[in-house]
C-alpha cells in the first residue's frame, strides 16, 4: 500500500525541478495541483480548466490529495519541461503565451490548443494555417458608437495588406472603416465590455485613439481573432523592422495597459471645475489617455509621459491653491510645458497611479517616442 506522507515527500521534491516551480499552463509560481494524465504541474486555477478536459487530463492536488505510487512514478518519468518538449514544440513566434493575470477565455483556449487539439506538437500543423497567416474573416458583435448596442458585423483582417477591415451591411461593397495594422491593438477587456470573451481593439486614426469593443460567443474563435490579428501585427512588424530579432519584437505585436480606472481632473489653469474621467497607461505608447467613460470610442485627450531625464515628474502633492474635487488623493505630472493635476479616489489607487507612472518615466526613450511626444505636442 502506497505511503501517503512518503509520496507527498517526492511530489514537493519534484517541483524542485527545472521547470516544475511555476505553472506549466500560465507560469504562476509555486504550484499546488499537478495532472496525473498529462505530468505536469499546474495552478489552482488552470487545474479548473484541467477538470473541464476529462478525456484528456485528471488532476490532484500534491497536498491534499492522496497519491498511489504508479502515479508518483508516471509524475516522476514526465514534468513541465518534458511536457513543453511534447506540446509546445511549434508555438508561433506571435502566438500568445498567458500568463497567470490574464482572463480565463486566454488562458482555456491555450490549454485546449496545447493538450486538447494538440496545435503545437508537429502533428497538426493545419489547425494553425488560417491564424498564422494573419488572415481572417468573419462575424462579430461589436458595440455601436452611439446607440452603444452590440451588433452583429462582419470583419476582414488582412495580412496582406495590413489592414482590418469591418462593414455595417452583410452584403457591401465598401467597409465602414479600413483599420491600418500599424498602429493596432488588441486587448482583452471582459470586465469593461461586461462579456467574458470581451476585446477592446485599438488604432490611432488622426492621431487620436479610436476604440471598437467586440465580442464572439465562441471561446476558440475569440482567442483565434486575437491570435490572427497579432499574426498580422508580428508580419507588419518584421517588414517595418527587418533588422530586429523575434525577440525584440514579440513584445511589440500586442500589449495590455499597465493601468487603467477613474480619476479626477482639472484644465490647465488649475481652477477649472475637476471632472471625473477614465484614464489608461499606455506603457509602450507612453501616453495617458483619458475618456468620458470607459466605453467611449474616441479618447478626450492625452497627456504624453516622458523620461525623467527630459523635465518629466510625478509627485503625490497638489499646487497650492487647487481644490474643488471630490477626490483628496492627488496627483501631479510635470512635463516640459505644464502640470497636469489628477486627483484619486483613495490612497490605494493613488499609489497604483503612482508606481504605473514612475514605472513609464523611469524608461528610456526610443526613436519613436519622441515623434510620439512631438505629436501629442501638435494637438494642443
Amino acid at each position: 500500500m502506497a505511503d501517503r506522507e512518503h509520496n507527498k515527500r517526492i511530489l514537493l521534491e519534484l517541483l524542485k525541478r527545472p521547470g516544475n516551480a511555476n505553472c506549466a499552463d500560465c507560469g504562476a509560481p509555486d504550484p499546488d495541483w499537478a495532472s496525473y494524465k498529462l505530468g505536469v504541474f499546474i495552478c489552482l486555477n488552470c487545474s479548473g480548466i484541467h477538470r473541464n478536459l476529462t478525456e484528456i487530463s485528471r488532476v490532484k492536488s500534491i497536498r491534499l490529495d492522496f497519491w498511489d505510487d504508479d502515479l508518483v512514478e508516471f509524475m516522476k518519468a514526465n514534468g513541465n519541461a518534458v511536457a513543453k518538449e511534447r506540446y509546445e514544440k511549434n508555438v508561433p513566434a506571435f502566438f500568445y503565451r498567458p500568463q497567470a493575470t490574464d482572463c480565463a477565455v486566454l488562458r482555456e483556449q491555450w490549454i485546449r490548443a496545447k493538450y486538447e487539439r494538440q496545435e503545437f506538437s508537429g502533428n497538426n500543423e493545419d489547425l494553425q494555417d488560417t491564424t498564422c497567416s494573419g488572415c481572417r474573416e468573419g462575424f462579430l458583435w461589436k458595440r455601436g458608437k452611439d446607440n452603444r448596442q452590440f451588433v452583429k458585423r462582419k470583419f476582414i483582417l488582412s495580412g496582406m495588406d495590413f489592414t482590418l477591415m469591418y462593414y455595417t451591411k452583410q452584403v457591401s461593397k465598401d467597409p465602414k472603416a479600413v483599420i491600418s495594422i500599424k498602429d493596432l491593438n488588441a486587448t482583452f477587456q471582459p470586465e469593461k465590455i461586461k462579456h467574458p470573451h470581451g476585446l477592446q481593439i485599438t488604432y490611432l486614426k488622426e492621431d487620436h485613439t479610436r476604440s471598437i469593443f467586440v465580442y464572439h460567443e465562441g471561446t476558440q474563435e475569440i482567442v483565434s481573432w486575437f491570435n490572427a490579428i497579432r499574426a498580422a501585427r508580428f508580419s507588419y512588424l518584421k517588414t517595418a523592422f527587418p533588422t530586429a530579432s523575434d525577440s525584440e519584437l514579440v513584445p511589440l505585436i500586442t500589449r495590455n495597459y499597465l493601468k487603467e480606472g477613474y480619476m479626477e481632473k482639472t484644465g490647465p489653469m488649475q481652477r477649472e471645475p475637476f471632472k471625473k474621467r477614465w484614464f489608461i497607461l499606455d506603457s509602450q505608447d507612453r501616453k495617458l489617455l483619458y475618456f468620458k467613460d470607459p466605453l467611449e470610442a474616441v479618447e478626450k485627450g492625452a497627456v504624453f509621459i516622458g523620461n525623467k531625464e527630459h523635465g518629466y515628474k510625478v509627485t503625490n502633492v497638489l499646487p497650492k491653491g487647487v481644490r474643488g474635487s471630490r477626490w483628496k488623493c492627488g496627483i501631479t505630472v510635470e512635463t516640459p510645458e505644464r502640470q497636469f493635476i489628477f486627483t484619486c479616489e483613495n490612497e490605494r489607487e493613488q499609489r497604483e497611479w503612482m508606481e504605473a507612472l514612475n514605472q513609464v518615466i523611469s524608461k528610456p526613450m526610443s526613436p519613436q517616442d519622441y515623434t510620439m511626444e512631438a505629436n501629442v505636442r501638435r494637438r494642443r
